[in-house]
């Protein structure tokens, strides 16, 4: 009989601490580069800007990074497969063109387009609808049917039918993107850039050339990435997001010591439990200060942005790591042959990040569009997507597929949002930007590329 008494083992605290850096040592690095270096980044840009630790700035910060931050979230799930989405960004864009010009137009998308584009538009929905029928991911269908039924429906300009219409427009896109991916078995790298170009065109073409569309008008969409909560908003979302991590920790943990199941040392656990509460109550009452210039101005809260990325961090992880599709698509990308000889279907899966990468990516989009007021014809374009995909990287998810957690795309995110927003304060070029987010992201896929090498070199 098998000895499964492993799984029954339990270490103290001092033995957990040192299993810790044993596996660090063996290449299982995950977050922590990236963690390291934002401690270092703050440490440096600190001293050399009076204003970058002013909460102000700090607040200003989240609201800049989300939008790409949001994007990676999605991107993180077509990393897994060992996949790439270099469409994402500009996929956004024409998510954000047509909220826009559904705001706009006052539902008016046919009097926005004209006739044939309109046309056009509706059939490649209608198409996308057919593929996810095909593909049988009926999220897909959904997103497709919704959009073609809100487009049709002509609605009158409502903030949260142009936010509905966006996200399926996303999902719609996401079923075209998956379907020539696994169904045709088209090389994702191609694919996607294929679609980057084709969607630069749509946005161009929604827009027009030197257009813009803005939507600072509608207080709703912009104050998704410009308004705070209240300051009993923001103290109620403390104990929702701290009471909720330490119920599901502390659950998971004291069932696990129920049925005798490995787990971490109750003491490590209590007091990963209480840093993350402490530095989350420290966070919302530094945020709920009144942060504005002006003292004859009010500006206090946490930003919505904040429950917002908190919301989908809090959604993928739990798809990730208590679904069973989470496990289908760890399994896939860890070995995609011996995925398909379990069962899985891996075909299904492979078009179905796709379809969760877009439609996470046009929640960026409402994001970052909220942000500047306005969409314009580089929506999406630009270096978003290299950001998002930056971000997911640096975060600690590996290009290779099989590793990765949402939560990285958020950690990297405050990375290239750090770096961007510090050298902003300090006069420095978007020559000097790209070149240091160039050199982190660099730095992150070396440090991937060793870690793998590490862990596959070490005793199993």
């Amino acid at each position: 009989m098998t000895d499964f008494g492993i799984d029954t083992t339990s270490m103290s605290t001092s033995e957990a601490i040192g299993d810790y850096f044993s596996r660090i040592k063996a290449g299982q690095l995950g977050s922590l580069p990236a963690l390291l270096g934002l401690l270092v980044l703050v440490i440096v840009f600190a001293s050399l800007s009076d204003t970058f630790l002013t909460m102000n700035n700090i607040a200003n910060l989240l609201a800049q990074g989300a939008g790409k931050a949001i994007i990676a979230m999605g991107i993180v799930f077509v990393l897994l497969l060992g996949e790439i989405d270099l469409s994402a960004g500009t996929a956004s864009g024409v998510t954000a063109a047509v909220l826009a010009m559904h705001y706009v137009r006052n539902g008016n998308l046919l009097g926005g387009m004209g006739n044939g584009v309109f046309i056009a538009f509706l059939v490649v929905l209608a198409i996308a609808g057919l593929l996810g029928v095909i593909l049988r991911i009926w999220a897909g269908v959904g997103f497709a049917v919704l959009a073609i039924a809100l487009v049709l429906s002509g609605t009158a300009a409502n903030p949260w039918i142009e936010i509905l219409l966006a996200i399926s427009v996303g999902g719609a896109i996401g079923v075209l993107t998956g379907f020539l991916v696994s169904k045709i078995g088209m090389p994702s790298f191609v694919v996607t850039l294929a679609l980057f170009l084709a969607w630069q065109g749509v946005i161009l073409q929604f827009i027009g050339e030197g257009g813009t569309l803005g939507i600072s008008t509608s207080d709703v969409l912009f104050k998704v990435a410009n308004g705070n909560l209240s300051t009993v908003g923001s103290w109620v979302l403390f104990l929702i997001a701290a009471g909720g991590f330490a119920a599901v920790t502390l659950g998971q943990h004291f069932s696990r010591l129920k049925r005798g199941l490995v787990t971490q040392p109750t003491p490590m656990v209590l007091f990963k439990v209480g840093a993350i509460a402490v530095v989350a109550a420290v966070a919302t009452y530094l945020l709920t200060l009144n942060r504005a210039p002006n003292p004859n101005i009010v500006i206090s809260g946490v930003p919505y942005v904040v429950p917002i990325v908190l919301g989908l961090l809090v959604l993928g992880t739990y798809v990730l790591n208590r679904t069973q599709y989470g496990r289908h698509i760890y399994a896939v990308g860890g070995n995609r042959e011996a995925a398909r000889r379990a069962g899985i279907n891996v075909e299904k899966i492979r078009a179905s990040v796709f379809v969760i990468c877009s439609a996470v990516a046009a929640i960026g989009a409402i994001v970052y569009s909220s942000k500047v007021g306005s969409v314009d014809p580089q929506a999406g374009g630009l270096n978003t997507l290299l950001f998002a995909v930056g971000a997911a990287v640096i975060g600690g998810t590996s290009l290779f597929g099989g590793k990765g957690r949402v939560v990285d795309a958020v950690i990297g995110g405050l990375v290239l949002a750090v770096v961007e927003n510090a050298l902003g304060l300090l006069k420095q070029s978007a020559a000097v930007v790209n070149i240091v987010t160039g050199l982190v992201l660099l730095l992150a896929a070396t440090v991937d590329a060793l870690s793998r090498r590490r862990a596959a070199a070490s005793p199993r």
